[in-house]
């Protein structure tokens, strides 16, 4: 098990990857690192790549506003699946954005939380008219936020929910970001934000965007359900959003093991020492883990625990600040675990790999743009 604190630190590694994979996914995203010096306000002297990192860090504070007022508020997976959640995370996304990095690729502005007052062509498929979005509104209302109460029936009331928000298409733009934010927040519950559906639908998006355009086709027949729409095509893409999602928890599962993050500090240390960074030493394993598992410690202490010389270890305590893996809120202040995207590529090498390719070569663009507007 893991201790609160250095859970906290994994994430924001988690929501980080949340806005790039759903950024990825729109064909906007920006590199790892950019949206990271974003965050610290270092922003590119290039107006495109400053866009994306503002919409980038707006959707990493707007995620955390919606997990806040989830946690704050005790709310579950059918508050999380309502139109009027949908709504607060357009909102809570595009109200962080200027007017400027808020239009359309028509030139057409997007106000936060508004439903789209025209009709749209996206690609082949053909959204509800916007007079009759409310009405298709208030039906979801009817349906998902009552399935999430049976436990077994969880998953497959979001995955249906997701599909269904976004054939409907309320918005004028951001209809897949605001989509994933809902799904983000109705799994909440599930994954404390401990691992991303977000990054299994960008690393599968060809099946991602294959199974959601197929679940918009017409009933196949008097066997394929009862609506509008196939049944078929919405179980199947369902069966693989379930999937996906248990893909997540083992590869999570995986990575959390403590022994196997012992390993990975082994190697990091020996690989740093091999870079002639002389102040990682193999005595900081222990005190690292102990800092994972039990959480913060005085500095007194972890440099007791590593064993060297008070010279030796201060100067190991001080690099392991300089370099992010501990964190303090103070000069002198206790020490917890940090998870800065440089530690990544050591401690958790298959978890965000886009963070480790060098700026000029990460992906940009998705192959499709099935939300585009």
């Amino acid at each position: 098990m893991w201790h609160g604190s250095a859970l906290v630190a994994l994430r924001e590694v988690v929501r980080g990857m949340n806005s790039y994979y759903s950024n990825l996914i729109e064909g906007q995203s920006t590199h790892p690192k950019s949206i990271d010096a974003a965050l610290h306000k270092d922003f590119s002297a290039e107006p495109e790549i400053a866009r994306r990192q503002r919409v980038a860090v707006a959707h990493i504070e707007a995620e955390r506003e919606l997990e806040t007022t989830m946690r704050a508020s005790g709310l579950g997976a059918d508050a999380a699946l309502t139109s009027a959640w949908l709504i607060a995370a357009h909102r809570a996304l595009y109200s962080r954005l200027s007017a400027a990095d808020r239009m359309t690729g028509d030139g057409l502005p997007v106000e936060p939380g508004e439903l789209r007052q025209r009709d749209v062509l996206v690609g082949r498929h053909v959204p509800p008219a916007a007079a009759s979005i409310p009405r298709f509104l208030e039906r979801l209302d009817e349906v998902y936020p009552k399935a999430t109460r049976d436990p077994t029936a969880q998953l497959i009331a979001i995955a249906a929910a997701h599909h269904r928000a976004a054939w409907v298409h309320p918005f004028m733009d951001g209809n897949g970001r605001a989509v994933r934010l809902q799904t983000h927040c109705a799994l909440f519950p599930i994954t404390g934000g401990l691992w991303s559906a977000s990054r299994a639908l960008a690393r599968n998006r060809a099946a991602y965007y294959a199974r959601l355009d197929a679940a918009d086709q017409p009933r196949l027949g008097d066997l394929d359900g009862r609506g509008n729409l196939t049944e078929r095509g919405l179980l199947d893409w369902c069966e693989l959003f379930v999937k996906l999602c248990a893909d997540q928890v083992q590869f999570m599962n995986e990575l959390l093991d403590l022994e196997n993050l012992k390993r990975r500090f082994n190697f990091m240390i020996a690989a740093r020492c091999a870079e002639g960074l002389l102040q990682y030493r193999p005595q900081l394993v222990l005190p690292l883990l102990h800092v994972v598992a039990l959480g913060p410690v005085s500095r007194g202490e972890f440099k007791q625990m590593t064993g060297l010389n008070d010279r030796t270890a201060q100067a190991s305590l001080a690099q392991l600040l300089s370099d992010g893996l501990l964190r303090s809120d103070s000069p002198k202040g206790a020490v917890s675990f940090g998870l800065p995207l440089g530690a990544l590529e050591y401690l958790f090498p298959r978890l965000y790999p886009e963070a480790q390719l060098p700026i000029e070569t990460a992906p940009e663009t998705a192959d499709e743009r099935r939300f585009a507007p």
